[in-house]
């Protein structure tokens, strides 16, 4: 038949879509898989969820001292991180008093019960003028403050989480020409600033990755103890070493 080549084709390509969308749900998965340990309850999803909570209460250094500081209360914690979290997490540049706290509660649940200082603070100051409070610009290094999934337990109305810290300097990377043939490195620090090992910036995120669980024991460690309520919300509860 004249149409016999063309449906063989279109079937051909179809196969290959599926086999290309195959191989990138197997490497998404692996990457989970390489992120973490976790016991045979914690799914894929779950292990995701937490990453990315985990995501939005990471801090920076040079902004809150520490990117996730020790706490054994939410309404203990450090009154800084605290609010440059909630900065960080609301998208808007300006914001009322009441989008402030009720961000807070989302970020940290029910049992926050910390108020936000009507006069403001270092992180977002009030405006008089437009009675709204205006959030101030930060200055970041080159270090990007990160974390590495190690550990995860299912623990009563939650998770316990170990995690790895590090830092990823990209100051190699920065004021080179875009013709330049020079080789660039990511280099990976601990939190003393010791370097531990250098990954070539063509590299993909796994290679930082395993090498941050090659040389696991040169890094600072923090366990999250996270909530998690009945519509599968995630919030942090404590924090320690």
């Amino acid at each position: 038949m004249k149409g016999e080549p063309e449906k063989r084709l279109l079937m051909k390509k179809k196969l290959i879509i599926v086999i290309i969308l195959l191989i990138a749900l197997i490497s998404i998965i692996y990457s989970i898989i390489l992120k973490t340990q976790s016991n045979s309850n914690v799914t894929v999803e779950e292990i995701e969820k937490i990453e990315e909570y985990i995501s939005k209460i990471y801090m920076w250094k040079e902004v809150t001292k520490e990117a996730l500081p020790e706490f054994e209360d939410i309404n203990n914690a450090s009154s800084n991180w605290l609010w440059e979290v909630v900065k960080k997490n609301i998208e808007d540049y300006e914001f009322t008093y009441e989008q402030i706290n009720k961000k807070a509660k989302e970020l940290f649940g029910e049992n926050f019960t910390t108020e936000f200082p009507t006069e403001g603070t270092d992180s977002m100051k009030y405006d008089e003028d437009k009675k709204v409070y205006v959030a101030t610009q930060i200055n970041l290094d080159e270090e990007d403050d990160t974390f590495l999934l190690d550990k995860i337990e299912k623990i009563n109305n939650g998770y316990e989480v170990d995690i790895i810290e590090y830092l990823e300097d990209y100051s190699q990377m920065q004021n080179l020409n875009e013709n330049t043939q020079e080789e660039t490195y990511i280099i990976i620090k601990n939190l003393q600033g010791e370097v531990i090992d250098k990954v070539n910036s063509s590299e993909s995120e796994n290679k930082i990755i395993e090498k941050v669980k090659e040389n696991k024991e040169k890094f600072s460690k923090k366990k999250i103890i996270l909530n998690k309520d009945k519509n599968g919300n995630i919030t942090v509860k404590q924090i320690k070493k």
